[in-house]
Order: C-alpha cells, then structure tokens, then sequence
C-alpha cells in the first residue's frame, strides 16, 4: 500500500525565497532536518492549508518555512526527541533548533564552560 504523499511547498526565510512544492511521505517537525535538491535546511516552523470539501475541512497542503543550515553532528535522544548537543551538560537548551546560550554553534566537546548537569 503506498503512503499518503503530502504536497509540501517550501519557504526559505531569509532571504525570502519560494523553493516550490514537492511530495513527502512523512510530516517534518520544527526542528526536523530536510533535503532538497541537495541542500540540507532545517525546519523552522510548519503551516497546513485546509480546503472545505462537501462540508468538512481537509488537509490540502502544508507549508515550511526553512534556513540553509548543516545536520547537526551531536545529537541526544531526550524524552523521545532527538536535541542538538550533549544534554548531559547544565547549559544545553534541550532544544533541536539552538544547541545552548553559552557556545551555540558547537561542538560541546571542545567548549571550555562545559559543566555536568545536576
């Protein structure tokens, strides 16, 4: 049986830029990393678009708003959602869009102000 494949249209932020529809068989999070034509973006925020048909709403198509960006290479599995970083360490955010407030652009092996969370 072949998935339901969702017509996405996606938005580059800044600069703002339409880089067109495409067909996913899954549903991206913020937070989430997608390829298209060979760039890597992250996904900031999602959008659906409904249509009423015969009296009910239905999911038409859904938008995402991205920025250029590079996978992250340290990723922890926290409560089931995978963050940036090394979550043992007191100042990462727990977050998959900003590793922490301290050195966010990474990596946490070589930060000097790394500290074990209590």
């Amino acid at each position: 049986m072949e998935p339901d494949l969702l017509p996405t249209e996606i938005i580059v932020t800044h600069p703002r830029e339409n880089l067109g529809k495409i067909q996913l068989d899954w549903t991206p999070q913020p937070g989430n990393y997608l390829n298209v034509e060979g760039k890597t973006y992250a996904v900031l925020e999602r959008r659906h678009r409904y249509t009423l048909k015969s009296g009910q709403y239905r999911l038409h198509k859904i938008a995402l708003y991205v920025q250029p960006s590079s996978p992250p290479r340290e990723q922890s599995l926290v409560d089931g959602r995978w963050i940036i970083g090394d979550s043992s360490c007191r100042f990462n955010a727990l977050s998959e869009l900003i590793r922490c407030a301290v050195y966010p652009e990474g990596p946490c092996s070589s930060c000097r102000f790394y500290e074990q969370r209590t």
